[in-house]
């Protein structure tokens, strides 16, 4: 068992929170949840032993592996994939290689009588009873397996990590973690930078061979499937529940049900006693009364109420014209990068007021097929057709770089509001965790994610009859996602979303376009229904 004792961070006058203590048993799945800026990521900090808290302590046994998967990280370049992935098991290499050093020395050495060779015999005992007690392990086809579960290739094996993104580094830190068998994994948004295939691999993992695992995830179902517990930092506390995320909610939504009796009770009786003091506080008969009164108030303890989800706030998109029947017609489309070929023979035809997925492995041509819709790229055959009075609004993961940089955040969606939404600019850019002096940054100075959100605003005021969305829900809160998601289901345009996010997509996409293969496959379900039938289908190629 791993405690979190009477933790607290206080920094610049602020404190973040204050005497938090919990217990992390052999198999709790644990989500932790919480606002943006409430302290989640510093709570996980702390107990991987990256940051030190203002006061309290871990307690952990001697022997506990604590592994711990950051938001942002870079591994270093010089190894490749596989020998990256193996420094997993670096220590129990080190320990043979040491033990094989030892008995070296014991062999050569002849003075049997000294102190130095019997130090020598007790480390090669102590050495070799807690490498042979140690289960036999074939490494190299541990590291296969979890490699190949990530979503890496055989060929990707020997290739220098310095050829990957980001996304990728993250998932052979990943990948080192697994490997290890922690007591406790820490994870901090794992899920986004990994496609669909990947996260049902990693939440197989997470449930049927890891031991306890924290994590911090806006990907709801993610967070739905593996997770039996649900710690809450709000306002400087934790709430701690015994369920799941959806189940929480409600609990949630209860407690607050709760708060809010309780306060307007405490602020009624505070009224009245208020009141009675005013009415006798000359009357000397009553001036016992009166300053009991006084004292009663003073000792009062306030009735708090948690942060209330302002998610009610809705977006619609502005009117645009009527596009033509067909805003996208792709035929026999062929698209290669020199001998690699992206996909052949691809066919897509999307009717007006469709919603449409893209999904499929990282690298198998979905942006490849949104940049030639595009026309951002040259292709190699086939044919690109875009409707009659298509409107095109396109965001795109890079799509933060595109901002005006010397403009505030206020002024760069000023300068597009029209109409009635200009009375609600400053609620939008709360909704999307911009708030108070916020607003007056110069978008030079914000973090990518920050210049992500930025740009999905933008794009939801500007008039548009056919979105194209590439990866939207990166870097967004679920409250946040669940405000573009509504605004994305009330949109009576046509609509391409390209995302590994499942909640995300249930409810929006009613037909999926898999790219894997070098093929375009349409299924005519929604996203519920082809990951169904793609669990059967994965089922069958295992028993054959």
């Amino acid at each position: 068992m791993i405690t979190v004792n009477d933790i607290s961070v206080h920094f610049g006058g602020t404190t973040l929170f204050s005497d938090v203590s919990f217990a992390i048993n052999e198999n709790d799945k644990i989500a932790l949840m919480g606002k943006n800026g409430a302290g989640k990521s510093t709570l996980l900090k702390i107990i991987a032993g990256v940051s030190k808290p203002s006061s309290g302590t871990i307690s952990a046994p001697k022997e506990a592996v604590i592994a711990y998967l950051p938001q942002h990280l870079l591994t270093k370049d010089e190894a490749t994939v596989m020998e990256e992935a193996s420094k997993a098991f670096a220590e129990v290499f080190d320990m043979k290689a040491e033990i094989d050093a030892l008995n070296d020395q014991l062999t050569i050495r002849t003075d049997y009588e000294s102190d130095d060779y019997m130090k020598l015999i007790e480390r090669v005992s102590e050495l070799s009873e807690k490498y042979y007690s140690i289960e036999e392990v074939n490494y190299e086809a541990e590291v296969e397996k979890v490699l190949k579960g990530l979503g890496f290739e055989r060929e990707d094996f020997t290739r220098p990590t310095s050829e990957f993104s980001g996304g990728w580094r993250m998932r052979i830190e990943l990948a080192k973690i697994l490997l290890k068998k922690p007591d406790l994994i820490l994870l901090d948004e794992p899920t986004n930078h990994m496609d669909i295939e990947s996260i049902q691999w990693l939440e197989d993992f997470l449930i049927n061979s890891a031991k306890a695992v924290i994590v911090i995830s806006h990907d709801r179902a993610f967070v739905d499937n593996i997770t039996n517990r649900t710690i809450e930092v709000t306002m400087g506390r934790i709430y701690d529940y015994k369920a799941k995320y959806s189940h929480y909610l409600e609990l949630r939504k209860d407690r607050r049900v709760h708060q809010q009796k309780a306060y307007d009770e405490q602020q009624k009786m505070i009224a009245e006693n208020m009141e009675f003091i005013e009415r006798f506080k000359g009357t000397y008969s009553k001036t016992l009364q009166v300053q009991s009164r006084v004292k009663m108030l003073e000792k009062l303890v306030p009735v708090e109420i948690d942060e209330i989800d302002n998610s009610a706030l809705r977006l619609k998109f502005p009117p645009s014209v009527r596009s033509g029947q067909y805003p996208v017609v792709v035929k026999d489309l062929h698209k290669s990068y020199d001998d690699k070929v992206i996909f052949k023979d691809a066919n897509i035809v999307i009717e007006r007021g469709q919603k449409v997925a893209f999904v499929g492995k990282n690298g198998e041509g979905k942006s490849t097929m949104i940049k030639a819709i595009m026309k951002e790229i040259e292709i190699n055959g086939g044919s690109v057709e875009i409707g009659h009075n298509a409107q095109i609004g396109y965001f795109a993961q890079n799509q933060a770089s595109l901002l005006d940089e010397n403009l505030t955040i206020f002024e760069t969606i000023d300068t597009i509001a029209v109409g009635e939404i200009r009375t609600q600019i400053k609620n939008i850019l709360g909704a999307f965790m911009f708030q108070g002096d916020d607003i007056t940054k110069k978008v030079k100075v914000l973090s990518g994610g920050e210049k992500t959100r930025l740009a999905m605003i933008k794009l939801l005021l500007e008039p548009v009859n056919l979105l194209i969305l590439d990866e939207p829900s990166n870097h967004l809160d679920m409250k946040t996602k669940d405000i573009i998601k509504e605004a994305l289901r009330d949109f009576d345009g046509t609509l391409i979303l390209v995302s590994h996010d499942r909640d995300f997509l249930d409810g929006l996409a009613t037909k999926v376009f898999e790219f894997g293969n070098k093929r375009v496959k349409e299924h005519f379900e929604d996203i519920k229904g082809f990951l169904a039938m793609k669990k059967m289908e994965n089922l069958r190629e295992i028993e054959k």
